[in-house]
């Protein structure tokens, strides 16, 4: 973990809105849990210039981490995500592509075997300035490296950026598989950021693999789920 207390003063920000999330509803009874290859795959046919737009990134599809005794296992070979009827699905484009995302509307996906049926043009949502910023999956640079030296990359990400560094908090490690082999990532949480730090960080993301839904950072309100991921 690294906290540094020293917090600069806030200032009045506005939002811009040059890369933002796009969300759609789907129709799609459930996934693989590890669903991130099949998902880009399923995308990437369906969306020809996602591959070469550079800012575009893919948010994997979520339900609730727990429910009914049930809890989100680290080794996700054959574990199913069950979704609701109020699951969406989001991607994060550039401004000049939310019309040729849009074009998604009416589409059906087949990811691993499911039918995922998009079911609405997708929503514009502005990235947050909130203070508090999550990321699911972050990509090892080693496999085998320890959270101490996963700060150490996480910082030198965030600093590359420009971006001040107060708090860091590692959680929960994902292996995601894909043809190539396993990506190893792990959870962070960022904290104490600037409105302008929190934008740019959304909008870069830290290391590879953005089209599958590693190095992208949403709100977050607070630490303690993070904490009780340990």
């Amino acid at each position: 973990m690294f906290w540094n207390e020293d917090k600069q003063e806030d200032k009045g920000y506005r939002i811009p809105d040059d890369i933002v999330d796009l969300s759609f509803a789907i129709r799609c009874k459930m996934l693989p849990l590890d669903h991130a290859y099949a998902l880009s795959h399923a995308l990437h046919g369906a969306l020809p210039w996602l591959a070469d737009e550079e800012a575009a990134g893919v948010h994997l599809i979520h339900g609730a981490e727990s429910g009914n005794g049930w809890y989100r296992p680290q080794d996700t070979s054959g574990a199913l995500l069950h979704l609701s009827r109020r699951t969406r699905m989001m991607l994060r484009v550039p401004k000049h592509r939310v019309d040729d995302a849009r074009a998604l509307e009416g589409a059906v996906l087949d990811v691993a075997g499911n039918r995922l049926e998009i079911s609405s043009e997708g929503t514009i949502k502005l990235l947050s300035a909130m203070s508090t910023l999550f990321a699911r999956h972050v990509v090892m640079a080693d496999p085998h490296m320890n959270e101490a030296a996963f700060l150490e990359q996480v910082v030198a990400d965030m600093r590359g950026l420009g971006i001040r560094v107060n708090k860091i908090l590692c959680g929960k490690a994902h292996d995601l598989h894909t043809p190539e082999g396993v990506v190893h990532t792990q959870s962070v949480m960022i904290a104490d950021l600037e409105p302008e730090s929190a934008v740019l960080l959304q909008q870069k993301g830290i290391g590879p693999g953005r089209k599958m839904g590693c190095g992208l950072f949403l709100p977050h309100r607070g630490i303690k789920a993070v904490k009780e991921t340990h």
